[in-house]
């Protein structure tokens, strides 16, 4: 399943891209199960944010409906939330979390918040338990 995920995903963000207005909310349903519509939710809410650095570092992070910020790493198709790991990694029910999705749609429609931070903001963003050890 691993290798198809970017092939599949991407292939519904280019026709996502392609047909922006006229995205079908069913058809993501039935590829992303129950994660469609709670990522759609942050689409709207504009709670998807792509962190960059000088040095050219790149991270994500999503706003959860909780309230609490999930950093994502779209390249490789993770994300920090408990629901990726049980749902995707443990359970192998669902090929991404929400938030994730929420990343691809944002990316495909051009709903994607920027922010640029010093790369020691942003190593510090990817590597948080050095924050807890101090």
């Amino acid at each position: 399943m691993g290798a198809t995920l970017p092939a599949v995903a991407e292939e519904l963000l280019k026709a996502i891209e392609k047909a922006f207005g006229e995205t079908s909310h069913g058809r993501l349903k039935f590829i992303f199960g129950a994660s469609a519509v709670p990522a759609l939710d942050l689409v709207d809410r504009r709670a998807v944010t792509r962190v960059v650095s000088p040095s050219g570092r790149m991270v994500y992070q999503v706003a959860g409906s909780s309230g609490k910020r999930y950093t994502c790493y779209a390249s490789c198709h993770f994300c920090t939330c408990p629901a990726f790991v049980y749902s995707v990694l443990r359970k192998d029910e669902t090929l991404v979390c929400k938030h994730l999705l929420a990343i691809y749609l944002s990316r495909a429609v051009g709903a994607c918040q920027e922010l640029t931070v010093p790369d020691e903001q942003l190593t510090r963003l990817l590597l948080p338990e050095m924050e807890e050890g101090r």
